[in-house]
C-alpha cells in the first residue's frame, strides 16, 4: 500500500513557476513509476508527466514538453513537478500516482493523492 499526499499547488499569473511535490509513504517507493495527471472543470483527467522506477527515463505530455521537468528523489520518497512557463491552459487540480510500470493513461496507475489546485490567471 503506497499513499501519496501533494503539496506546492497554488495561483500564480501567466508565464510564472511552481513546484510541485508529492510525498509517499512506505518502504517500497522506489519499486513503482510515478506520474502526474491533472484535470480541468468539465475535463478528462490527462496525463502530465511520468518517470520510471530508477528515473532514468521521463516521459511527458506535448502540451508541457520544454515548460515541465518531472524528477523524483527515491531517499526522500518524494516526486516533484517543476512547471515553469505557466499558461492559463495549465489551469487544474494536479493528481500524482504509482504504478508498478508507467503508462499514458490513469488505468496503469494503482495509487492516487488527493490532488492540490493549480490556477494560472492571465
Amino acid at each position: 500500500q503506497v499513499q501519496l499526499v501533494e503539496s506546492g499547488g497554488g495561483l500564480v499569473q501567466t508565464g510564472g513557476s511552481l513546484r510541485l511535490s508529492c510525498a509517499a509513504s512506505g518502504r517500497t517507493f522506489s519499486s513503482y513509476a510515478l506520474a502526474w495527471f491533472r484535470q480541468a472543470p468539465g475535463k478528462e483527467r490527462e496525463f502530465v508527466a511520468a518517470i520510471t522506477r530508477s528515473g532514468g527515463s521521463t516521459y511527458y505530455a506535448d502540451s508541457v514538453k520544454g515548460r515541465f521537468t518531472i524528477s523524483r528523489d527515491n531517499a526522500k520518497n518524494t516526486v516533484y513537478l517543476q512547471m515553469n512557463s505557466l499558461k492559463p491552459e495549465d489551469t487544474a487540480v494536479y493528481y500524482c500516482a504509482a504504478g508498478r510500470v508507467w503508462g499514458w493513461t490513469q488505468y496503469e496507475y494503482d495509487y492516487w493523492g488527493q490532488g492540490t489546485q493549480v490556477t494560472v490567471s492571465s
